[in-house]
């Protein structure tokens, strides 16, 4: 599951608490000073899948870039 960035490129914090919510379910990425809202249990499977996406959304940003003249 990965984000198109053909239409209009997202800004580099946005893309990343897209991924987080997408992923981990949280809603911001800002720290609350709150154990409970700070700091999120993630299975290892979440997090590659996380890692990847993200992983693939520069690769596609990547070679957007490269094939613009």
């Amino acid at each position: 599951m990965t984000i198109e960035t053909k239409a209009k490129p997202i800004a580099p914090d946005a893309l990343i608490l897209e991924i987080a919510t997408r992923h981990f379910f949280v809603e911001t990425l800002e720290t609350r000073n709150s154990d409970q809202l700070d700091f999120h249990d993630v299975a290892v499977w979440a997090m590659r899948a996380a890692l990847e996406d993200a992983f693939e959304t520069g690769r596609r940003a990547g070679a957007a870039a490269e094939t613009q003249p």
